[in-house]
Parts: C-alpha cells; sequence; structure tokens
C-alpha cells in the first residue's frame, strides 16, 4: 500500500502527480472559472495602454521618457508583488489575498480613468501592476491547492486566456476610443474585476480558506525549505527570466529591428502581430502535450531551442523569412512561460511550496527582464545598429538551453527524485 511520500516517488507520469484526492468536478469547474476571470484582467490593463500611448501622451502632455516609465513600471512593480506576496498569502490565505488584489487591480484602472494626469496615471499603474504581481504568484499555489490533479490543464488555460484576451483588448481599445474616448476605452475594462471579485468571494465562501485546509503530508527534511538557498528555484528564476528578457525585448523592438533589415513599416508591424499571435499554439500544444505525459524536459529544451533559431534568424539569417523567425520566438516564449508556472505546482510539495518558489523566481525573473528593453535600446543607440544586442541576446538565449535541461530534470525543489 503506497505511503504518501510515494506519490512524489512513483508518480503516474512526469506532468501528472496526485497530491491527495481528486477534486470534485464542482471544485475544478468553479476553480477554472476563476482562474479564467483572473486571468482576462491580468495582462488587458497593461497592453491596453501600449496599443493607446500616442493617445494618452498627447492627451496628458506628457514626455517619451514619461511614456518609457510606464512601459517599465510593471516589470518592477511585479518583482516587488512577487517578494511579499507568498507571506501575504499565508498569512491572510490565499483567496483573500487575490481577492484584495482584484479589487485593487479594478481601483488602479479607475484611476487612471478619473484622474487624467501624469500623476494619476502613474498611481494608477503602480497600483493595479503591483496587484497583477500578487496574481501572478499566487496563482500557481491556489491550482495546486484546489486541484491537484489538473494542474497542467488549468495553468495552460490561465496562460491562454492572459494572451487571448491581451489580444482581443490590444486589437480593439484604439478604434474604441475614437467613439468613447481614451479613458473609458483603457478604464471600462474594470467590469471584468468586478465580476472576477464576485466569483472568488463565492469560490471563498463555498471552498472555504486555503489556509484551513489539511496539510499534505511530505518526505522527512523537506518542509522546511529556503526557495533563495536551493539551486532548482535558482535555475527555474534564471529560466523564467532570459524568457521575459527575450519577450519583452523583442515586444518593445521587434518592428524596428525588421525595419533596419529591409522591411517596409507595413510589414516590420506585422511580425510584431505574428510573434504574440504564436502564443495561442504555443499554449495549446504544450498543454495537450503535457496532459498526454511527454517528458518535460523533452519540451523545456525545445522550447529553449526554438528562441535560440528565432534570434539566429534575426540576426543572420534571411529576412524573407522573417514571419518564421518571429513566428518561432513567440512559441518558444510563450511554451516557457506556461511551462515555468506548470513547474511551481509540479516540483513542490505543498501549496505554500508553490507560493514560495512562485514568488521567488518571479521577483528574479522580472528583475532580469527589465534590463533587456533598457539594455537593448542603451546599446543601439551607443553602437548605431542592433548587430551587438542581438548578439548578447543569441549568447543568452543558448545558454538557457542548457537551464531548460537542468529546470525540467524529474526532480523536486529539494533534490528528490520523482
Amino acid at each position: 500500500m503506497s505511503t504518501p511520500s510515494d506519490l512524489h516517488s512513483k508518480p503516474r507520469s512526469d506532468a501528472a502527480q496526485p497530491l491527495n484526492l481528486p477534486s470534485s468536478k464542482f471544485t475544478f469547474w468553479l476553480v477554472l472559472c476563476a482562474m479564467i476571470l483572473l486571468a482576462t484582467n491580468m495582462r488587458a490593463p497593461i497592453v491596453a495602454l501600449g496599443s493607446i500611448a500616442p493617445v494618452v501622451q498627447e492627451a496628458l502632455n506628457i514626455s517619451e521618457t514619461q511614456i518609457g516609465w510606464l512601459g517599465a513600471v510593471p516589470m518592477l512593480t511585479f518583482a516587488v508583488g512577487a517578494l511579499i506576496a507568498p507571506t501575504i498569502g499565508k498569512r491572510f490565505g490565499l483567496e483573500n489575498t487575490l481577492i484584495a488584489m482584484i479589487a485593487l487591480l479594478t481601483f488602479g484602472m479607475v484611476i487612471r480613468t478619473l484622474i487624467p494626469t501624469w500623476i494619476g496615471f502613474l498611481g494608477g499603474t503602480v497600483l493595479l501592476t503591483l496587484a497583477i504581481g500578487f496574481a501572478n504568484t499566487l496563482a500557481a499555489p491556489v491550482i495546486k491547492q484546489r486541484t491537484p490533479n489538473h494542474i497542467p490543464l488549468i495553468t495552460g488555460l490561465f496562460s491562454l486566456t492572459m494572451t487571448v484576451s491581451a489580444g482581443i483588448v490590444a486589437g480593439v481599445v484604439l478604434p474604441l476610443s475614437e467613439y468613447i474616448g481614451w479613458q473609458w476605452a483603457l478604464g471600462g475594462w474594470s467590469f471584468l474585476g468586478l465580476f472576477a471579485i464576485i466569483i472568488w468571494v463565492f469560490l471563498r465562501l463555498r471552498l472555504g480558506s486555503s489556509n484551513n485546509q489539511a496539510a499534505i503530508p511530505i518526505p522527512s527534511g523537506s518542509s522546511n525549505i529556503s526557495m533563495w538557498r536551493t539551486p532548482f528555484a535558482w535555475q527555474i528564476a534564471i529560466f523564467m527570466g532570459l524568457q521575459s528578457l527575450l519577450f519583452y525585448t523583442v515586444a518593445s523592438f521587434l518592428p524596428s529591428i525588421w525595419l533596419s533589415k529591409g522591411l517596409s513599416a507595413v510589414t516590420a508591424g506585422q511580425m510584431a502581430s505574428v510573434f504574440q499571435f504564436m502564443a495561442p499554439v504555443a499554449i495549446l500544444s504544450l498543454t495537450w502535450l503535457v496532459n498526454r505525459g511527454r517528458p518535460i524536459q523533452a519540451l523545456a529544451v525545445f522550447a529553449a531551442v526554438l528562441n535560440v533559431v528565432g534570434v539566429l534568424g534575426i540576426t543572420y539569417l534571411s529576412a524573407d523569412l522573417a514571419w518564421l523567425w518571429s513566428g518561432i520566438m513567440g512559441i518558444g516564449c510563450s511554451a516557457i512561460f506556461t511551462l515555468s508556472m506548470m513547474l511551481f505546482s509540479l516540483r513542490t510539495y505543498t501549496a505554500n511550496q508553490a507560493s514560495e518558489l512562485s514568488g521567488m523566481a518571479q521577483a528574479v525573473g522580472y528583475i532580469i527582464a527589465f534590463f533587456g528593453p533598457l539594455g537593448t535600446g542603451w546599446l543601439h543607440e551607443a553602437t548605431g545598429n542592433w548587430d551587438l544586442p542581438l548578439l548578447i541576446m543569441l549568447v543568452l538565449m543558448i545558454g538557457n538551453v542548457a537551464i531548460a535541461w537542468m529546470v525540467s530534470r524529474p526532480v523536486m525543489v529539494d533534490g528528490k527524485r520523482i
């Protein structure tokens, strides 16, 4: 007869490790709906600003530098939120904390709408992105705690919803602003926050607090793990950080890079769309493959190799295949992000460990990512071309292939094999 620790030493597959009894259908669907509504709020306020930045700049009479800060603030506040979220979530409960953060996110969006000044817009952006930093971190432990046998599926749908909702908002916010004004085009999405609050309050009332759930037995010596002194935690932090560095750099400069390679302004702009639209393909494919029991290590290394091929193509290969190199990078980046979110849950024993790992990895990762657009822009300005920043990016992505192999080995956070 299996003991609790046997559940880790003899899992059914690399992707599915039943840590306790399967969740009921009601719990599964309730958590899934709550996660989908949470995800719809976590990217829309950020990408909406990027799509409407020139309009906001003119309306608020602010400089390019100030717009740049609005683009840089999210990564800093994501990191801050990730650092403190595990402690707050443990103290007040995951669900209670998320309800408060969704309310804060919604409040931040309203402030940007009702106080159309630089200070008001910056303050609202800080509040809502700090709340998103909390949500980024606490999503994984909620999934692990409530639906431990459906981690790849719910994580994949959560990531997919973030991507699709962001794409929809990015596409409609500018034309919408012409009919209802830029303030309501940005702030009107706060109604999604209200729906999310309702379902999360319902979840909290029906399922109780995560703090009151029975503890899952874990192997001796694995309960008091410091993520800051654990090799696995640093590996996944760097793995996710280098992916985020590439993602935010490409999101900022891809059209400009292709323009310098001889593409027209229209075609160069379309390459940014190709990069973004590959995300659903990557997320759906990865989720399906993990659920089918395909080795996570092979998937992680393959995703990292795709990023190498994409950067190599942009740097040295034919611009006639710009769509291919841009699409390959889009698949690689989205697959690594989703896989990292899965590993927060799959490689930890408890929801509390998942929260701490998620917080540590995302804090370090977003700090790494913060220097991507800044460093690339500075090097381009200093050298007058994209050669050096792209070469550095290529070297980093090659290094991330080795990190992908290490972080995806079949071991738990404490180094014990599974």
